[in-house]
């Protein structure tokens, strides 16, 4: 898949062409299970914007599922459990297996990496 200046050149190489033989010509095409071509749309106009400095918000950062925003609010479910959310658990680059302790305040709750400490979390509050 051509990126940057590569694909700005690309473009303006092949001129007018249908816009599907524009994505599959810069190499943004993948296989479906049955093993016919698809074609990246989304890929490429991403990264046609992205070549010509055009941000749209830095990419997924406070954007949840399906590209909704991030409320940061987090509700107690009728079983008592909190959730967080994997978009969450994402932004702050979280893995399976990861461990937090757990600080409580008044009505407050705080997690802390295992092995971390309260004053090094604090920085972006």
């Amino acid at each position: 898949m051509l990126t940057g200046a590569d694909l700005l050149t690309k473009v303006k190489e092949l001129g007018d062409v249908s816009k599907s033989d524009l994505v599959r010509a810069c190499g943004y095409v993948s296989s479906k299970k049955d093993g016919t071509e698809r074609l990246n749309f989304t890929a490429f106009y991403e990264a046609l914007l992205d070549a010509k400095g055009v941000n749209l918000g830095g990419g997924s950062a406070g954007l949840g599922k399906g590209g909704r925003k991030l409320s940061y609010v987090a509700t107690v479910q009728g079983n008592g459990n909190l959730l967080i959310g994997k978009a969450y658990t994402a932004m702050l680059e979280l893995n399976p297996g990861d461990e937090f302790q757990i600080k409580l305040g008044k009505k407050a709750i705080r997690l802390i990496p295992v092995g971390g400490t309260d004053e090094d979390e604090g920085a972006d509050e």
